[in-house]
C-alpha cells in the first residue's frame, strides 16, 4: 500500500488547491489518518492559504508548523548560499516527522508564482523523488489551444520521467469543452494514457471569481457597511465614471461597482438597484480616493437593509480598478459554498474509485541518496551508540564530528593530541563538544590496554614492550576501546591506509564465529535505489568458499540497512553459457552459498554465474535467464575478484553520479569501518552512522 502522493502543476494558477481538496476528501474515505504537507510555502509562516484551507475544512488537527518545510524566502536563501542539500534534508526531516503520525501524507508542490518560478519545476521533481512520492500532475488548460495543452503536458511528463519521477495520473483542469476530446485523443496517440490515468475538469467560471472579502483583504480596504455580505462573489467590475443614465445600463449580475467616494448619485443608484426587482443584483460598492459619503448620504445608506457591502480605499479609481483586475481568486476556508462546488465538480469529473485505487496501491520503490542518508542518521539516533574516531586531528573528521553531534546521532571519542585538537576546533569555529578527547599515552586506560593486548598476542611472540609500542598507535588504541566495550565501533582511514584500519581489528577484535575472512561492501546510492556491491576493497582473489562467505555476509549487511537482499554472483557469462576456471569458481561459490543459506539465511535468493546486465535489467533477464527469480531484480552484487569489483564501483560512481558509501567492513566481532583517503565530510558522517547501526544490530 502506498503512503504518499505529490501534487505538482505545469504552471502557475493550474488549480492545485482545488484538486488537493478533492484528493483529500477521496483519501479520507479510504484511510483513517491523512496528513497534508507543503515542502515550500510562498509567504509568511502563518499565512499559507492552502494549508489553512485543507487543515480547517478536514479538521486535520495537525500543528501548522508541522505541515510545511520552508518558506520561499528561506528556501531561496539556502539555494543562493549553495546549500541545496541542506534544503532537501530539512524538507525530508519535516516530512518524515509528519509521516510518523499519519497513515498517508498528501504533498502539494510550489505555486510557480515567484521569482524562482524558472527553477520550481526541477525543485518539485527533486522533492517528490526524495520523498519517494508518486506524482499527480495538474495541467492548466484555461485559455489554451489543444496544441498548447498537449505540448505542455507532454514536455512536463517527459521531464518528470527524465528526473526519475513516477507519474500515476494527470488532471487537465479548467478545460474548454470544445478542446476536451481532441486533447484526450492526442494524448492517447502519444501513448501517455497507457501508464497513467488522465482526467479532464471543465472550466467552472464561478470558482475563479473572488469574493468581496478577498478583494477587501488584498486591497487593504476599510469595510464601511455590510460586513455580513463579504462572501458575495464578484463576477466582474464596473467603473462608474459616467452620467447616471449611462451607468445604470451597464450594471451586471455580480458586478463590483468602483466609483469615487464623493459620487453620491452613484451610491444612491446602486442601493436602489439592489432593492429593485428589475435590476441585476450587484456584489458590492468600492469607493476610491479615500473619500467617504457625506453625513446625509450616509444616513440614507444606513436606512437600507444590509444587502450589499461598501468598501473604501485610499487609491484613486484607475489604479484601484487595475489592482482589482489582477486579483486571483482563492478558496477561503469560510467559503463553504465554493468548497462544496469544488468537491461536486471533482466528484462529477473524476472517477474517485479508480483514482483512489491507483493512488493507494502505487508504492514507488524510489530511494534517493538523500533519503537513504537521512534514514541512516535517523536509525543511528534511535539508539545512540558510542563511536571512536582515531584521526581526531584531521579537519574533515572534526567537521563530521560536529555534524554528528549537532544531530545527536552518536556519542564520539576523538583520539589524538588534546591541545592540537582543541586548537583546531577553535580555529575552525566548530562546536564539537561534548566529544570526548583522549591522548592515548596519557589515558588512564593505557596500561590496562597494553596488558590486554599483550595477553591476546603473546602466543605470537610479542613482548610487553612491543605491546606498549602498538598501543601508542591511534588505531590500535581505538580498536582496544571497542574490544573493551568502552566504544561500540570505530571509524578510521581518512589519512591512513585500509590495512592500518583492518590489521588491529583482525588482531584484537577478530572475525565472528563461522567467518574466516573480513570482507567489505559499498552501499551504492543511485538516483532511485540503493544497491550493495561486494567485495570491492579487501579480498584480492577470493576462492569459492570465501566468495560464498562474502555473498552471505553481504546479504546480511543489505538486510541490516533495509535492502531486500537478492544476490547475483557475477561473472562474464550467464547460466551455463560460459566455461573456464573463473566461471567455475563463481558457479561453485553459488552452490556453496545456497547450501549454507538453507541454515543461516532461509529464503535467500541467490543466482550465479550471471552477468551484470542480466542481473539488473528485467528485459535482458527475460532473454538470458527467464526462469530466474533473481535475474533483473538483483540488489546485492558479488564480484568475483577485487580487480573487477573496485573498478566497477568506481566506474558507476563517476559515470552514473552515484554516492558510494563505504567500504563497510563485515565479518568482524565488533564494527570497525574504513574510510577512503579521499573521503568527504558527508562520507565520514554516513560511515559513522553505518557503524552505529551495525553496533545496534549486533546488540539485538
Amino acid at each position: 500500500m502506498s503512503n504518499n502522493l505529490y501534487i505538482t502543476a505545469t504552471e502557475a494558477r493550474s488549480g492545485k488547491s482545488t484538486i488537493a481538496l478533492g484528493i483529500m476528501e477521496m483519501l479520507l474515505m479510504k484511510i483513517d489518518s491523512v496528513g497534508f504537507f507543503r515542502p515550500i510555502i510562498p509567504g509568511l509562516k502563518d499565512q499559507d492559504d492552502d494549508i489553512i484551507l485543507i487543515s480547517s475544512h478536514f479538521d486535520l488537527n495537525i500543528p501548522y508548523d508541522q505541515m510545511y518545510g520552508y518558506t520561499l524566502t528561506e528556501a531561496s536563501n539556502l539555494i543562493s548560499q549553495d546549500k541545496k542539500a541542506e534544503l532537501f534534508e530539512g524538507i525530508i526531516k519535516k516530512y518524515n516527522h509528519l509521516r510518523e503520525t499519519c497513515h498517508f501524507v498528501l504533498c502539494e508542490g510550489t505555486d510557480f508564482a515567484s521569482y524562482m518560478a524558472a527553477f520550481e519545476f526541477d525543485i518539485n521533481a527533486e522533492i517528490s523523488r526524495n520523498l519517494s512520492c508518486p506524482v499527480l500532475l495538474v495541467a492548466n488548460a484555461h485559455g489554451e489551444t489543444t496544441d498548447q495543452i498537449v505540448r505542455s503536458i507532454v514536455l512536463t511528463l517527459e521531464s518528470l520521467i527524465g528526473k526519475g519521477c513516477h507519474t500515476i495520473a494527470t488532471i487537465i483542469n479548467r478545460i474548454d469543452g470544445n478542446n476536451e476530446k481532441a486533447v484526450i485523443t492526442s494524448l492517447k496517440e502519444r501513448g501517455l494514457t497507457r501508464e497513467q490515468l488522465v482526467y479532464t475538469i471543465p472550466f467552472e467560471e464561478s470558482l475563479g471569481k473572488p469574493t468581496v472579502g478577498e478583494i477587501a483583504k488584498v486591497l487593504g480596504a476599510e469595510v464601511l457597511y455590510g460586513k455580513g455580505q463579504l462572501g458575495r462573489h464578484v463576477y466582474s467590475f464596473t467603473v462608474a465614471a459616467m452620467q447616471l443614465q449611462n451607468f445604470l445600463t451597464r450594471i451586471e449580475y455580480g458586478s463590483l461597482i468602483i466609483t469615487p467616494g464623493d459620487r453620491a448619485d452613484v451610491i444612491v443608484a446602486c442601493l436602489a438597484a439592489v432593492s429593485s426587482t428589475s435590476m441585476e443584483n450587484i456584489s458590492g460598492i468600492l469607493l476610491t480616493g479615500g473619500l467617504k459619503p457625506e453625513k446625509a448620504i450616509w444616513e440614507l445608506v444606513k436606512g437600507f437593509p444590509s444587502m450589499v457591502p461598501i468598501l473604501s480605499v485610499k487609491e484613486n479609481t484607475f489604479p484601484t480598478a487595475t489592482n482589482v483586475n489582477r486579483i486571483h481568486s482563492k478558496i477561503s476556508p469560510k467559503d463553504r459554498r465554493k468548497i462544496t462546488r469544488v468537491l461536486a465538480v471533482f466528484e462529477k469529473n473524476i472517477d474517485a474509485e479508480q483514482l483512489g485505487e491507483k493512488v493507494i496501491t502505487t508504492r514507488t520503490t524510489i530511494v534517493t541518496p538523500k533519503m537513504f542518508e537521512y534514514e541512516l542518521l535517523k536509525r543511528a539516533r534511535s539508539n545512540k551508540q558510542h563511536i571512536v574516531l582515531p584521526e581526531g586531528e584531521e579537519e574533515r573528521i572534526l567537521r563530521a564530528a560536529g555534524v554528528l553531534l549537532s544531530r545527536e546521532a552518536v556519542d564520539i571519542t576523538l583520539l589524538g593530541n588534546e591541545e592540537v585538537i582543541r586548537g583546531k576546533i577553535a580555529e575552525l569555529g566548530l562546536r564539537v563538544i561534548p566529544a570526548d578527547i583522549i591522548d592515548p599515552p596519557k589515558s588512564i586506560f593505557f596500561d590496562e590496554y597494553v596488558q590486554a593486548y599483550y595477553e591476546l598476542r603473546k602466543h605470537k611472540g610479542i613482548t610487553e614492550e612491543s605491546a606498549r609500542d602498538a598501543m601508542n598507535g591511534l588505531n590500535y588504541f581505538g580498536t582496544m576501546m571497542v574490544y573493551k566495550g568502552r566504544a561500540d565501533g570505530m571509524v578510521s582511514g581518512s589519512v591512513q591506509s585500509t590495512a592500518s584500519t583492518i590489521r588491529p581489528a583482525l588482531k584484537i577484535i577478530k572475525t565472528r564465529p563461522g567467518f574466516s575472512i573480513v570482507s567489505s561492501v559499498f552501499l551504492m546510492c543511485l538516483r532511485d535505489r540503493v544497491l550493495v556491491y561486494g567485495d570491492c576493497a579487501v579480498n584480492a582473489d577470493p576462492n569459492a568458499n570465501q566468495l560464498a562467505e562474502i555473498a552471505l555476509s553481504s546479504a546480511q549487511t543489505a538486510r541490516t540497512f533495509g535492502i531486500d537482499p537478492v544476490v547475483a554472483m557475477l561473472s562474464y557469462s550467464t547460466g551455463e553459457s560460459g566455461k573456464g576456471a573463473d566461471v567455475d569458481k563463481v558457479r561453485e561459490a553459488t552452490r556453496i552459498a545456497k547450501e549454507k543459506a538453507q541454515e543461516s539465511f532461509p529464503g535467500l535468493r541467490i543466482e550465479g554465474p550471471i552477468q551484470y546486465d542480466a542481473a539488473i535489467d528485467p528485459l535482458v533477464a527475460k532473454a538470458k535467464m527467464p526462469e530466474s527469480d533473481v535475474a533483473g531484480q538483483a540488489t546485492t552484487f558479488i564480484f568475483p575478484d577485487l580487480n573487477t569489483g573496485n573498478n566497477t564501483y568506481k566506474a558507476v560512481q563517476r559515470s552514473a553520479g552515484a554516492v558510494a558509501i563505504g567500504p563497510v567492513l563485515q565479518g568482524l566481532n565488533r564494527p570497525v569501518n574504513d574510510l577512503s583517503r579521499g573521503c568527504t565530510i558527508t562520507d565520514i558522517v554516513n560511515t559513522v552512522a553505518i557503524t552505529a547501526i551495525q553496533a545496534q544490530s549486533e546488540k539485538c
